[in-house]
Parts: structure tokens; sequence; C-alpha cells
């Protein structure tokens, strides 16, 4: 993959992220609310509620407050938390590495049950297996992650007490706690992203099962599971790849609740609970880090197209 690729990749996605920090600082007005009025509590006087908002700058211009935060944020300062007082970069680097952890446990199991998945029934269309295969992905999509916790606390930490309904471990704490803490929420974040993968990768390898070269490959009389593994996968893997990187923003943008039901102290419940309390400079920083890590690992999905495919690499 040619390095004049990934520097424009890279180059363009300044723009993206730039149009991206006028949305979030500008949606972060409409939540209903005032950050000085919250600060200032019910008892305070319309003096004290004017004192904060101008100590807090909300007394000047909507764009004059924004080219002072996007300043700041160019400089590798994202803001100070209102309540905690906390610089907020050093919170989100503290507490990626948990939801980091949590979305790439989710995105193995999406990835390994939605290929399985989606291998079996693309090997026999029609089959009992297909069908069955179909109607998980309907049901795996249109579940929501929140309720699919939910369930899973009440039959796998309640009833049978396998897991632990709350609570993060660390991987120097314990590896076997760490892995105990986050098998639930990865598999009720993964869900989805598993199903949409298997439905993608099943139609996209019907395709390619039917061309040529794969139904000479069949003919020299090669083994089915090298055909599909050898010279079929591959090609079929490139509309999986941009599902996985769509999946990837879904995964971070679904901690925000699963971190919340399990009591994981990650980058989710740390918006939010800055939500709620109307941290704003919280709110700001964590989507546009968010944001950032959703455009590099496009990025990645567009580098690994050349990887899968030598053809596009040359291209």
């Amino acid at each position: 993959m040619p390095v004049r690729f990934i520097v424009r990749r890279l180059l363009s996605a300044i723009p993206v992220l730039l149009l991206v920090s006028v949305g979030i600082f500008s949606l972060t007005y409409l939540i209903p609310g005032d950050a000085a009025t919250t600060l200032a509590g019910d008892a305070a006087t319309p003096a004290r509620i004017a004192e904060l908002r101008a100590e807090l700058g909300l007394d000047r211009p909507v764009v004059s407050q924004y080219l002072s935060w996007l300043s700041g944020v160019l400089q590798g300062d994202l803001g100070t938390s209102l309540y905690q007082g906390q610089p907020i970069a050093d919170e989100l680097l503290r507490r990626f590495p948990v939801t980091l952890s949590l979305s790439l446990g989710a995105l193995v199991f999406a990835v390994v049950v939605g290929m399985a998945g989606g291998i079996l029934a693309a090997r026999r269309p029609g089959s009992w297996v297909d069908r069955l295969v179909q109607i998980g992905s309907s049901v795996g999509i249109s579940m929501p992650s929140f309720w699919i916790a939910l369930i899973l606390v009440l039959v796998f930490s309640v009833n049978l007490g396998w897991f632990p309904a709350v609570g993060y471990v660390t991987p120097g704490e314990s590896l076997s706690g760490w892995l105990q803490s986050i098998v639930m929420p990865s598999i009720a974040l993964g869900i989805a992203g598993a199903a949409v993968v298997a439905r993608q990768l099943r139609g996209s390898l019907m395709d390619v099962m039917a061309m040529d070269y794969v139904r000479t490959a069949r003919a020299r009389g090669l083994h089915p599971r090298k055909v599909i593994l050898k010279h079929a996968l591959k090609n079929a893997m490139l509309p999986v790849l941009t599902v996985l990187g769509v999946q990837v923003a879904y995964l971070l943008g679904g901690t925000v609740i699963i971190e919340q039901i399990f009591g994981i102290p990650g980058m989710g419940k740390y918006i939010y609970d800055s939500v709620f309390t109307l941290d704003l400079p919280v709110v700001q920083g964590s989507v546009l880090f968010i944001a950032l890590l959703v455009v590099l690992v496009n990025i990645l999905v567009d580098v690994s197209y050349g990887m899968v495919n030598p053809k596009l690499r040359q291209s």
C-alpha cells in the first residue's frame, strides 16, 4: 500500500474532523439546561449564576467560545472537567484501555461468530443451517444491546452466578477476573455486529461462489473447505471489512450504555455521567476523541483492502 495513499487519507480526515468539531460544539448547546445553573445549585441567585457564566466563558459569543476551544484542542488540551477539575485528556487516556478492551472483545466476538455463521450459511444455501443463520441475524440486529445486557445479567449472574453482574478488573490485577468482567459486556455489545457480519458475508460469499474461478477450483476436486477459505473468502471479505469499519463506530457508541449497565469505568460511562451533569467540556472532548478513533479505523480499513486484494493495492 503506497505511503502517499495513507498520507492522502490522513489529510482528507482533517476537514472531516473540523466539521465534526463544529457539530459537536453546536449540539452540546442544544442540551436542556445550563452548566452554570447546575453548578450554582437550586438556591443560587441570578447574580451568582451570571458570575459563574462569566467565569466559564459562557457569556462570550458562541464563535469566540468555539475558536478558543479549538485552539486548545489543536494543542492537545481538551479542557478541564467542570465538576472534577481534572484535565479531560488525562482522564480519557486513563479510561481508554478499559473501553478498548471492551470494544475489542465485542469486535472479536462479532468477527468469529459472524464469519462462522456466514460461511456455514453460504456453503448450503436454502438448508436449515442457512435459515437458522438468517433468523438469528435478524433477531440479533433487532434486539437492543441494553436489553441483551439485562438478559445476560439475569441468566448468567443472578441465576447461574457464572459471571459478576457489575464491575471491572484490570488484566494486571487478575487475568481471569478481567476475562470474567468483560465476557458479558462484550457479548451484549457484539451480538448486533455478529449478525451484520454473518448476513453480509453470506450474501458476498454466495456471489463469489458463483464465479468461474471458484467453479474451476471445484472442478479440480478441491475440498469445499479449501475452496472457500483459500479461493473465495478473500474476495468475499471486502464488503465485510467495510461493515466492520462501520461497526467500530457502533461499538464505541454502544459502550456509553453498556458500561453504565455493567458499572465499567470506561469512556462510555464518563460521557454518560457528564451528559446528566451538563459537564459540556467533557462531552465535547470525549466525542471528538471518539470521532478521531473512528476516522483512524476507517483509514485502517482502507489500508486493509490492499492487504486482502493485491489488485486494489496496485491501483
